[in-house]
């Protein structure tokens, strides 16, 4: 009887063996077929763990920076832009005088008013049309950019008119302070 539990004990360790061998085998299968990061993807996710490394840093900068930001901007605020109980008027009589000194004639104004939500400004879009030889026009523009009011050139466009005069057509914005 001692045999037949010997050859009973080395046949149950036998079939473990190859329960635990298949299981092996299974396993390994799994694992090579599994997704495996690449060194290519290694160095796409280092790349982008960069970037974003660099992002936050940029934002940390920006942060540290608003308060001069934001004292600059009152700066120009108060210093550079009207305030906007001088309205249109004062903008008139600007760009009156400005074409005035550079020999043009204006020949129509047209003003369009907007509140810049959360800006403490208000939006004037300003259109004109004048008229005037080729060099008044350059000194008009050249007397635009140096001004001490604050002008911002959207759009610009010349036509000659009759007695050989040009026609030139502005879109301009301006900003009042509210």
């Amino acid at each position: 009887m001692n045999t037949k539990r010997r050859k009973m004990a080395i046949r149950a360790i036998v079939v473990l063996i190859l329960v635990l061998d298949g299981a092996l085998v299974a396993v390994n299968f799994r694992l090579s077929n599994s997704p495996e990061a690449t060194t290519e993807q290694l160095r796409q996710l280092r790349r982008k763990r960069d970037f974003m490394a660099a992002d936050i840093r940029r934002a940390v900068e920006i942060r540290k920076s608003l308060p001069d930001v934001e004292a600059q901007t009152a700066t120009f605020y108060s210093k550079v832009l009207r305030p906007a109980n001088v309205g249109s008027s004062s903008v008139i009589a600007d760009l009156d005088a400005l074409a005035r000194d550079s020999g043009l004639q204006i020949t129509s104004t047209n003003f369009r008013e907007k509140a810049v939500e959360k800006r403490g400004v208000e939006e004037v879009a300003i259109s004109i049309s004048m008229t005037g030889a080729y060099p008044s026009l350059v000194s008009f523009i050249n007397g635009l950019e140096r001004s001490g009011s604050f002008y911002l050139l959207d759009s610009l466009s010349l036509d000659s008119s009759t007695e050989g005069l040009l026609r030139l057509n502005l879109e301009l914005r301006t900003y009042f302070r509210s």
